[in-house]
């Protein structure tokens, strides 16, 4: 069924094609209308989702964590400050290996205050225990919100997961995009398994137990576990889906004309988009160039990564984001993932895009077109589009 819908639209039909046992939100600018379009759901019976509206999103997280451990399956969404006034209990939702799933409609952090996108929101719950996950479409975030149920769920990661798409750029964008029939949809995510419930009463459990050092040690590590099960758990899921939608989805990220490349640009979300027409114009120029676009950010495909760009001179990461008093995070993840080369690309980082700064084709063409310049690793940061 191919519809023109927004992203938003796309993250809350995949929402109603799951049908969680409870949804508690709170609205946040860009994230809004996904539970608005949610509610009309619930309002119209068209789900039998308990949906909860809540007085902040430190509620709404609270109220998820609780429904999670009662036995219920449990979805919610959130944007920039919503997160970080959620991210006291997320680390509780991933210390506790509930598998919660989360739209994340990203957008900048104040101060000062601004409502678009960058991906600083999603920079800072990266640490939390949580799956994160990238879109670069519609299509995507649609298609990655049924895998991440599933994801989560299974029993070797228990985790929440968030899935990460650029806010106004996606969520407010027509595109078109092919849904699954709703019982397609449904029998690829399954039933919920619920494990040592709340409300079985005959078998009696504590959740949030205090923890002294003798234990917290291993329960932490236990759930380190869960996030190493997920890469397999991930690329088995991208299988089935792929088999079920006729859409291909293999490995942990895209490799757009990196094959042969000798210079290479590495994004997360839509400004792949972007930079596939960048790699095309240089390409057209005669000029190998290509793209890694990660899909899975955490936990990170570091070997998978080291790999693909192993036979590349050098390398521009592109971080939506500060990580302040050191290079972007993704940039020094994928510096830690060439460390062990014998060879490695040279190597240099970009800030771009804050508060949706917008980043041109030719912003992207001109940083390929500075790379065969570079005669060393770039350990300085440098910026598109900022003026300075």
């Amino acid at each position: 069924m191919r519809k023109a819908i927004t992203g938003h639209k796309a993250v809350a039909e995949a929402m109603r094609q799951i049908e969680p046992d409870v949804v508690a939100v709170y609205p946040i600018t860009p994230q809004s209308e996904i539970a608005e379009y949610y509610a009309d759901y619930v309002h119209n019976g068209l789900v039998r989702t308990e949906l909860i509206p809540v007085e902040s999103e430190h509620s709404a997280l609270s109220a998820c964590i609780g429904a999670a451990a009662a036995g219920g399956r449990v979805m919610t969404a959130t944007s920039s400050q919503g997160l970080a006034l959620m991210v006291e209990v997320l680390y509780i939702a991933a210390g506790l290996r509930l598998p919660i799933v989360m739209a994340l409609a990203n957008r900048s952090l104040s101060a000062p205050i601004n409502i678009h996108c960058d991906h600083s929101d999603a920079y800072l719950a990266r640490d939390s225990g949580a799956v994160e996950i990238f879109t670069e479409n519609a299509q995507e975030a649609y298609d990655y919100t049924l895998m991440a149920q599933k994801i989560a769920e299974d029993m070797r990661v228990r985790l929440p997961v968030i899935v990460n798409l650029d806010g106004f750029t996606l969520t407010h964008t027509v595109q078109p995009v092919d849904l699954l029939e709703d019982e397609v949809a449904k029998k690829f995510v399954g039933e919920f398994k619920p494990i040592y419930p709340l409300l079985d009463v005959d078998h009696p459990v504590t959740w949030g137990p205090f923890a002294m050092p003798d234990y917290y040690f291993e329960l932490k590590r236990a759930q380190q576990a869960g996030m190493e099960a997920v890469p397999e758990v991930f690329l088995a899921v991208q299988e089935e889906f792929s088999k079920i939608s006729g859409r291909s989805y293999q490995g942990f990220f895209e490799a757009y004309k990196l094959a042969d490349a000798e210079y290479a640009l590495v994004v997360l979300g839509s400004t792949a988009g972007t930079a596939k027409v960048a790699v095309d114009e240089l390409r057209a120029r005669g000029l190998k160039v290509g793209l890694l676009k990660p899909w899975l950010w955490r936990p990170f495909p570091a070997k998978e990564v080291a790999e693909a760009l192993a036979h590349v001179k050098a390398v521009a990461v592109l971080d939506r984001a500060f990580s302040f008093g050191t290079m972007g995070a993704l940039f020094e993840d994928v510096a830690a993932a060439l460390y062990p080369l014998v060879k490695r690309p040279i190597l240099t980082n970009y800030i771009y895009g804050l508060g949706g700064r917008d980043t041109t084709v030719y912003d992207l063409v001109r940083v390929l077109e500075e790379l065969p310049k570079l005669e060393k690793t770039e350990w300085a940061l440098r910026y598109i589009g900022l003026r300075e």
